[in-house]
């Protein structure tokens, strides 16, 4: 149980008070231009306050084109600085470590959202998007690593690359989306190119003791688990990442990979060599005993989704109490709004199944 509650240190940067993570969830709260909203504002602060050692925002856009989703937080302008200050700021003082999500959807873009045809490693018949050109590649690139810098301007600890859930890094590392026969394509040492490119970028481009962390997937998408493991084992031993983070979406769960079947999925990396790097995942964190469990699998920290929408303080809820456990769901929309959840999110959570109760008198 202490351990939950011990500080956590990286190889670069502040400690964590508690070994928290607020996942950076999807929440379509920010304004149309990628301008931090108030209800985002609140949304993420009043995680802080609840004892989150480490709070990260949704995945934010680092190119106009790159969006995803209406609403989606947008770090690829000075425009957006002064919200992206103000909340880096608002975070500090709470006592949460602070991080921003940087993510291109890549083919999974929006033609109607971005204006345009998306644009990915390959041409993808399903999405109508097209290959990007060596010089699209070289500026994305570029893009992630300006945006990890404006992150640094406006005061937050870090940035995490969003290599998962099949959006652009991920899609470049992916055999299935990435088809190419080039520098990008091809052989893993290719396809991880981008990534390793945009690594070394912040790297050497920001501040010795701005953390940078790596979220991965370790299955769908068309990604093989034998080489995502590969992936993994370079990025926790080559010194530059302070910490990966799995979404693993059960932690405990079997692979799909049946060859894999031997042990749980959250198994396969965390007996990988770290060499400093921390290791966290996400993957139906609930409870008490669940966090406790999956550090006693060997995972440094736990990144918390469903249940930090249910309680902004749930760090502090297990350490009063170290069987406590969510609320069970659906909850009432009178229950989010207590939560600090504004109306984008709860119509978003309202379309999930069996997430928000369908009740009449609860509208208003």
């Amino acid at each position: 149980m202490t351990e939950l509650f011990e500080p956590l240190s990286f190889l670069r940067g502040p400690d964590m008070k508690n070994r928290f993570m607020l996942a950076p969830m999807t929440n379509y709260q920010s304004q149309a231009d990628g301008r931090l909203s108030e209800d985002e504002f609140r949304w993420l602060t009043y995680r802080a306050a609840g004892g989150f050692g480490l709070v990260m925002t949704c995945a934010a856009h680092v190119q106009k084109v790159g969006q995803g989703f209406s609403g989606q937080l947008g770090i690829f302008s000075d425009d957006q600085l002064p919200g992206l200050t103000r909340l880096a700021d608002a975070l500090r003082a709470e006592g949460a470590r602070s991080s921003v999500q940087l993510v291109h959807s890549g083919i999974r873009a929006p033609a109607g959202l971005i204006g345009g045809q998306p644009s990915g490693p390959s041409n993808d018949e399903q999405t109508g998007a097209r290959a990007m050109t060596n010089e699209e590649i070289e500026r994305v690139i570029e893009d992630f690593i300006a945006a990890a810098i404006r992150a640094e301007t406006a005061g937050f600890d870090g940035v995490e690359l969003h290599g998962a859930h099949g959006y652009l890094l991920c899609q470049f590392l992916s055999p299935q989306t990435n088809r190419r026969v080039d520098r990008w394509g091809g052989p893993l040492a290719n396809r991880t190119r981008v990534l390793f490119d945009v690594i070394r970028g912040v790297r050497a481009r920001t501040r010795a003791s701005f953390q940078l962390g790596l979220r991965l997937s370790p299955e769908r998408y068309g990604l093989d688990l034998t080489e995502q493991r590969e992936v993994a084992r370079w990025m926790l031993s080559s010194g530059d990442l302070d910490y990966v983070d799995l979404s693993l979406w059960d932690a405990f769960k079997a692979p799909i990979d049946t060859a894999f079947a031997a042990k749980p999925l959250l198994d396969w990396f965390t007996d990988l060599p770290r060499a400093g790097t921390r290791l966290a995942a996400a993957g139906k964190f609930y409870s008490g005993p669940d966090v406790r469990r999956a550090l006693d699998h060997g995972l440094d920290f736990a990144v918390i989704g469903h249940a930090g929408i249910l309680h902004h303080d749930f760090p502090r809820c297990i350490a009063h109490d170290p069987e406590f456990g969510a609320v069970n769901l659906p909850v009432t929309r009178s229950y989010l709004r207590r939560e600090r959840i504004g109306d984008a999110f709860m119509a978003y959570l309202s379309r999930r199944d069996g997430f928000v109760k369908n009740i009449v008198a609860d509208a208003g």
